[in-house]
């Protein structure tokens, strides 16, 4: 279940991905398979040999994307999720969702 996010956040990302662009989105999340874990980062991009880049480029396994047509995207959780953040210095979404 996704919840702290708005409509227009997810339509933004939603157009992002369908661009090709890589997108980042942030949302609080439950799922009871990864206790602790409290958010989730999808990074989207409809091309997925770019976003495949992007994986390997960020120490990341490809095979892990999921291909769900018309928004493929990567599932970041945990310590990668916040490095990648970092990374991309997208402090808004570090700062909103208590992961700095």
């Amino acid at each position: 279940m996704a919840f702290g996010i708005t409509r227009e956040e997810l339509t933004q990302w939603k157009e992002a991905v369908s661009r090709g662009e890589i997108a980042f989105i942030t949302h609080f999340w439950l799922e009871p398979r990864f206790l602790g874990i409290h958010t989730v980062t999808k990074v989207g991009c409809s091309n997925l040999e770019r976003l495949s880049e992007w994986c390997a480029a960020n120490g990341l396994d490809p095979r892990y994307i999921h291909n769900r047509d018309p928004f493929p995207h990567f599932d970041l959780i945990g310590a990668k999720q916040i490095e990648i953040l970092r990374k991309e210095r997208l402090w808004d979404q570090l700062e909103r969702f208590r992961l700095l």
